[in-house]
C-alpha cells in the first residue's frame, strides 16, 4: 500500500483518526484491515521522517569542526 505525502502533524492526525476507528470496533473486517494497514505505512514513512529530522538536528549540532551529538533538554516539550 503506497502512502501519499503527508506532513509527520498530518500523518499523526490520521494515525489518531485509525486508532479511534479500529478502537471502536464499529468497522467491518475488510475495512479493519485496511486501515491497519494504512496505519502500518503511515508509521513507517513518519518513522523515515523522524530519523532524517533527527540527522539534520545533529548536523546542525557542532562544537568547533567535529559535530557533537546532544539531547534535548528535558522539558522542551519536543
Amino acid at each position: 500500500m503506497s502512502v501519499k505525502k503527508v506532513t509527520f502533524e498530518e500523518g499523526m492526525e490520521e494515525l489518531e483518526s485509525i486508532v479511534a476507528k479500529l478502537e471502536r470496533g464499529e468497522a467491518a473486517l475488510d475495512e479493519s484491515i485496511t486501515l491497519f494497514e494504512r496505519g502500518v505505512a503511515l508509521t513507517k514513512e513518519m518513522q523515515k521522517m523522524l530519523e532524517t529530522a533527527e540527522k539534520k538536528v545533529k548536523l546542525l549540532v557542532k562544537d568547533g569542526d567535529a559535530i557533537e551529538e546532544t539531547d534535548f533538554p528535558e522539558g522542551s516539550g519536543v
